[in-house]
């Protein structure tokens, strides 16, 4: 097996198994709504439940379109991820782990969504109630650290690395 290969498999089991136990502690420790505060004014963590994709985008959708959107776009979006890794180098550490990253995030929200189609969220981050961010997850942090990840090598480091192996 190539190195990348046995990193995303690395990255992805490890971040998924973080992932999948701090979504078991919320849903058998905490009643739904049901919120513990860590720092005051500003973060708690909170049991809620996101019928929708990011921030409860298409949670209003028709349930039909839901369940066959959300349990086909994360395998979709994971085989992409597979595919698009042929191309980067075993050296490519920053868009291995970015990757890994991203698949790791898509697989754990598919795992809440085949188990209880929905997704549990704990994270809640606000200033006072005056404003809150939307509740999310671990899946949801790998995923917008992912992404920031290839944006960042996209806009600063893809000529240079491809100028390196020009040489």
């Amino acid at each position: 097996m190539q190195k990348k290969y046995f990193y995303l498999l690395s990255i992805t089991t490890l971040v998924l198994i973080v992932d999948q136990l701090t979504k078991i502690y919320v849903h058998t420790h905490f009643s739904l709504g049901e919120s513990y505060n860590i720092i005051p004014n500003y973060f708690d963590f909170t049991y809620v439940r996101n019928y929708g994709a990011a921030w409860g985008v298409f949670s209003d959708s028709h349930e039909v379109f839901r369940k066959i959107f959300f349990l086909s776009v994360p395998p979709i979006a994971v085989g992409f991820i597979i595919y698009m890794l042929r191309s980067v180098e075993n050296s490519d550490r920053f868009q291995i782990v970015a990757l890994s990253l991203i698949s790791a995030g898509a697989l754990g929200n598919y795992i809440d969504r085949v188990r209880f189609s929905y997704v549990i969220d704990f994270f809640d981050v606000h200033i006072k109630r005056i404003y809150s961010y939307p509740v999310f997850n671990i899946a949801d942090c790998a995923i917008v650290i992912g992404v920031m990840m290839m944006l960042y090598y996209i806009a600063f480091l893809e000529e240079k690395v491809k100028a390196k192996q020009l040489l």
